[in-house]
């Protein structure tokens, strides 16, 4: 038995399916079930209602649990940082000490690349590069992150951290999504200082087969990043327009103009408490920076292979294509 946080997020749309699938009985912790109906498909799923902030939430949920799957939180690329600390941070104190004393053979923790924060930008960069997050969001990850990690060398409780890049695939709207594939598709494409800054996508997929990987032959205690292989925006954006035919005009943002435009966007939609189009944070943690990533390391020791960007983004515009309906099943979540 498997106890998920976040399975009903974008990742979790993808994971519970890859889960089901490979024989595993689950338990999905959510705050409204009842948006969920998507979970009844699956006879190995008990949906446990709840709320990761909640003590309560873990005592029952977690008997006769083997493994634990942390992949709950908030991502978001605005917002105060009490949101993050009280979800990421406090969620996951509040998981780790439920888990004292059970006989938990693996927990697998869902950080991010993003919390490198500003990676050297002429650099290939893998899991030893030193962290430096620079946004509320990236903060609370690498704290929760550290906390596992010392769990880990003080009681034995055998972690293992998962850092996917950015995510991407059917099932999802926001972030990379949007700025990539949503927001081109219908006419407009953002390309700052000539798209020469390199992302590091994760087709969604990909991440829920990391899970698998990590829990089948992940190494207590360490650290791996799993994402696809770097690209410029401006490569991205040459394969998504090809793949879904988009021929409009590209509109040019240089880089001394961009964040000034989020700064006043920020001003006027943070008065009325709505997330900006451009927030400041995306800018500067992410589309400002060269994110040359390593997958290496999970390559060699849990056997992954990433997805090609060309076929992720053929699978994530034919959802988009089709109405981007909530009953899509990935061609490898059914395999």
């Amino acid at each position: 038995m498997i106890f998920v946080t976040g399975g009903t997020g974008f990742l979790g749309r993808h994971l519970v399916p890859a889960l089901c699938h490979a024989g595993y009985p689950l338990r999905v912790l959510t705050r409204c079930p009842e948006r969920h109906p998507w979970l009844r498909r699956y006879p190995c799923v008990e949906v446990i209602h709840g709320d990761l902030t909640a003590p309560e939430t873990y005592a029952s949920a977690l008997i006769g649990c083997q493994s634990v799957v942390h992949a709950g939180g908030v991502f978001r690329m605005w917002g105060d940082e009490s949101t993050f600390l009280d979800n990421n941070v406090l969620g996951t104190a509040l998981l780790l000490s439920a888990l004292k004393d059970l006989p938990i053979e693996r927990l697998i923790y869902i950080s991010t690349i993003a919390v490198l924060g500003q990676p050297d930008p002429d650099k290939v960069v893998d899991e030893t590069y030193p962290p430096r997050p620079m946004d509320p969001y990236q903060r609370s990850k690498w704290i929760a992150e550290q906390m596992v990690l010392r769990e880990w060398r003080e009681t034995g409780l055998p972690v293992v951290v998962l850092r996917p890049g950015a995510y991407y695939g059917p099932l999802g709207t926001y972030a990379f999504n949007r700025l990539f594939f949503k927001d081109p598709m219908r006419g407009l494409i953002m390309q700052v200082d000539g798209g020469s800054h390199i992302i590091f996508p994760a087709y969604v997929g990909d991440a829920a087969r990391g899970i698998l990987l990590a829990l089948a032959c992940g190494r207590a205690g360490e650290v791996y990043n799993i994402c696809g292989e770097w690209i410029s925006h401006r490569r991205a954006f040459d394969i998504i327009c090809e793949e879904a035919a988009i021929r409009w005009p590209r509109v040019p943002m240089p880089g001394w103009m961009d964040l000034p435009l989020a700064q006043l966007l920020e001003m006027i939609y943070g008065a009325v408490g709505v997330e900006p189009f451009w927030p400041m944070h995306m800018l500067r943690s992410y589309v400002h920076h060269n994110w040359r990533i390593s997958n290496e390391k999970a390559r060699r020791e849990l056997g992954f292979v990433p997805v090609d960007f060309r076929d992720g983004a053929r699978r994530t515009i034919a959802w988009y294509q089709a109405g981007a309906p909530e009953d899509w099943a990935d061609v490898d979540d059914e395999s």
